[in-house]
């Protein structure tokens, strides 16, 4: 895939795999709570801030 050649020169690929990982909770969980009215769980809170931590110490170098 041409995008991720791209990427790959500019993110490692954990880097470019963590990115994926925020993107897709950044759209799974107000779909989740906006679309199929779930109702917002702490669970999610604790997920995002490991996935904050996560891209802290994948960044920061």
């Amino acid at each position: 895939m041409p995008a991720n050649r791209i990427g790959n020169t500019e993110l490692s690929l954990g880097q470019l795999k963590i990115l994926q990982e925020v993107i897709t909770l950044a759209i799974f969980v107000p779909f989740v709570i906006f679309y199929m009215n779930q109702p917002l769980k702490l669970d999610y809170l604790w997920a995002a801030l490991c996935i904050l931590g996560t891209v802290y110490f994948v960044f920061r170098a």
